[in-house]
């Protein structure tokens, strides 16, 4: 079949960003390959990327406006997915009931009482106006996005060691690697491309890898090492690791003195650290952590790698600390083929955040409680002095926590899904009853959605403009290439739509201006704001991405950070003391319970489980170790019951060597057993995180009728 059109664009799943080639014949995306020549991914794909894009053509897309038919008291409220429970409307009624409703809120309460989840999954143009739409309107700060459940340690800890949030390096600089570490990463499922670049530099260019990790993933057939720590225990065998090194002499002592601070206060907190108390602690033979320390100590170029096992802890701030402090140590940053890279997880994660979806700064990591920033912004946004908000806001799981008649009353949510992405999921659902409105802009009616008052039906990334920033910092192209089905939108839009319709009722006519043409003029104004995207234009990354930061319009981009200094000037180590996870195992709830993706599906499975990629993996999976598994009497394929001090779920276990004897792990995908019904809501009390990879659960058989039965899709007539 030949093609009307070929558009390249960008992946819309993990933070790798393949490029795309989207095949269209009469408006239908029949085919997706990838240029060879792509600096990114080299024509390679995973499943998601090269067949997991029918979800645009579901069935259950929703198309249409909604109004919900009964608009509920706050408490009253429950799950309305079905179409029969909503009224199909105009775009013109859903908006301007849509901006009625959020402004009467505001004025009746004030801007404690408006919230906004913003979207890893949509463009930085989407959220750069709608952080601006909540902070310009509402003079609201409670503004986050799902940085918060993945990365925000990694970000916290970044930011106050060395001023930056971002991977230092990019992915493919893997094969400059003499020995790299990877950690709480299962690259091979999480972002399979760059886990191919890992192999090709470990069998081609010679590598050494270093894995640590509670689970035997596939990497660790590929390792010189791997430290199968208890969860929860990073901090101790990380700085075991700095301790070997300085107790034998390997630190840098030259880069050290010129470009770090506060070391001999790092060096009396690591005296404890000896690899016999991590062993103790961390379940880690003592010979591998020195071997380890060595190994890394000793490269010509070292570099680490981590994802979510670092950051989602209740220390996850100190996790990331403690591979910092290793390469300041060893001044293993600053040149290709070293760094600290921190995976992203989504599409757009990086490029929401450096859009200003957060809580406690504006676009560009700028600081609310600024005043020279806040002044900034205010006369970028033609806001009368003083007029935004100098108060940081709620993070996602504060404002979750804050709904009520005194806290949060009204929840904008682009594309995001609290209601599986949230810990403790039976408390996020009384929360969510309690909203006195909520507004659901997405593709599905979603496990959150279901929860609206007003739905507004956003167009797919192949439907629209604008730009994703992946996991290297590269900000590139996503390019619209079919017309947007039915009568959905693209999210920027819509937003602009209603901004005008709220400015109107505000008698704030025009402050912020809200008429753009295209998303590019977006893209400017935000490169006026944001240093660090200053040079980007659109016509300068129609074939490649560049690489913030890019300083000026004739900037190249940047490869690697740091090759001269940090952002605050100096990096600084930070003594740390070992915390335990909030929750031990005991003799009621005697395993560990770790989460996380697998390859098929992607994190709330909004798009993935409306796709044919919900047949090669169409249910939950509790993996146990078979020592476990003989203990408890149950068989693989076993239907078991998996309960937390929180609720209970249950599914099907599958026994294998992948985990390690205490340790299950269930994919969060699946709303039929909801991982994160049993994960604990403590947080993180510097990033604000949620412990997510250590909850302590019991497991017991369960009856064969008691689990969900999957039902294989009947799209096209497949099956």
């Amino acid at each position: 079949m030949q093609p009307d059109h070929v558009t390249l664009t960008t992946c819309p799943y993990c933070g790798v960003g393949c490029n795309l080639e989207l095949h269209v014949r009469n408006n239908f995306i029949y085919r997706v390959t990838s240029p060879f020549d792509s600096v990114v991914n080299h024509g390679n794909l995973c499943v998601k990327g090269r067949f997991g894009y029918d979800f645009i053509y579901s069935p259950k897309r929703v198309t249409t406006p909604l109004i919900r038919k009964d608009q509920q008291k706050p408490g009253r409220r429950h799950q309305a997915f079905g179409l029969d429970q909503w009224r199909e409307v105009s775009w013109e009624e859903a908006l301007e009931f849509t901006a009625n409703r959020l402004t009467e809120i505001y004025q009746r309460h004030g801007s404690h009482a408006m919230s906004v989840y913003c979207c890893a999954k949509a463009t930085n143009e989407d959220n750069y106006l709608l952080q601006k739409m909540f902070r310009t309107l509402f003079r609201t700060n409670n503004i986050d996005h799902c940085t918060r459940l993945c990365h925000a340690g990694s970000v916290v800890a970044l930011q106050m060691a060395i001023g930056s949030s971002a991977m230092s390096n990019t992915a493919a600089e893997v094969i400059h690697n003499d020995v790299f570490i990877l950690t709480g990463s299962n690259v091979t499922e999480n972002h399979p491309i760059i886990a191919l670049q890992m192999k090709a530099a470990i069998e081609k260019y010679g590598a050494k890898l270093i894995v640590v990790d509670p689970r035997r993933i596939e990497m660790v057939n590929y390792a010189t090492l791997w430290l199968a720590q208890k969860p929860g225990t990073d901090v101790a065998v990380f700085s075991a690791m700095a301790h070997v090194i300085l107790k034998e002499g390997l630190h840098n002592r030259k880069f050290i003195e010129e470009r770090t601070e506060n070391f001999e206060e790092f060096v009396a907190s690591m005296e404890k650290f000896t690899p016999e108390y991590a062993e103790h602690i961390s379940g880690v033979d003592r010979q591998l952590i020195i071997q380890a320390a060595r190994m890394y100590a000793q490269a010509k170029n070292g570099a680490i790698y981590w994802a979510l096992g670092i950051p989602e802890h209740s220390h996850g701030t100190d996790n990331a600390l403690s591979l910092i402090n290793l390469a300041l140590l060893t001044g293993h940053i600053g040149r290709l083929g070293t760094g600290l890279n921190p995976l992203r997880g989504q599409n757009n994660v990086q490029g929401a955040s450096d859009s200003g979806a957060m809580p406690w700064h504006y676009p560009g990591y700028q600081p609310v409680d600024d005043e020279q920033i806040a002044q900034k912004f205010e006369k970028a946004w033609n806001i009368e002095p003083g007029g935004l908000n100098r108060k940081r806001g709620l993070t996602t799981t504060e404002i979750i926590g804050s709904i009520g008649p005194n806290g949060v009353r009204a929840l904008y949510i682009m594309g995001e899904n609290p209601m599986m992405s949230e810990p403790n999921l039976n408390h996020t659902r009384h929360q969510m009853e309690q909203l006195e409105f909520l507004v659901a802009q997405d593709l599905f009616i979603n496990e959150s959605g279901a929860f609206a008052d007003v739905f507004l039906p956003a167009t797919s990334w192949a439907e629209k403009d604008g730009t994703f920033t992946n996991t290297d910092r590269r900000v590139q192209r996503v390019r619209q290439t079919i017309p947007p089905i039915g009568q959905s939108r693209p999210d920027w839009e819509i937003i602009c739509d209603l901004a005008k319709r709220i400015e109107k009722r505000l008698n704030r006519p025009y402050t912020a201006y809200w008429d753009y043409t295209h998303p590019s003029e977006v893209m400017e104004e935000m490169g006026r704001l944001v240093p660090d995207y200053a040079g980007i234009r659109y016509e300068r990354i129609e074939k490649v991405g560049l690489q913030t930061p890019v300083w000026d319009v004739n900037h190249p981009g940047t490869t690697y950070l740091f090759s001269e200094d940090f952002p605050r000037g100096r990096g600084k180590f930070h003594p740390l003391e070992y915390k335990p996870s909030a929750e031990m195992p005991d003799e009621v709830y005697p395993f560990i319970l770790t989460t996380g993706r697998v390859l098929e599906h992607w994190h709330g499975g909004t798009l993935t489980r409306n796709s044919w990629l919900d047949d090669l993996y169409p249910e939950a999976l509790i993996e146990i170790n078979f020592l476990d598994a003989q203990k408890l009497g149950i068989e693989n394929g076993n239907a078991v019951r998996v309960s937390s001090r929180r609720g209970t779920i249950v599914l099907r276990c599958k026994v294998t060597e992948k985990t390690t004897p205490g340790v299950v792990f269930i994919p969060f995908h699946f709303a039929e057993a909801a991982a994160n019904i049993l994960t604990n809501d403590v947080i993180d009390p510097q990033a604000k995180i949620p412990e997510y990879k250590v909850s302590a659960v019991q497991i017991s058989p369960a009856q064969e009728g008691e689990i969900y039965k999957p039902v294989l899709s009947q799209k096209r007539g497949r099956y």
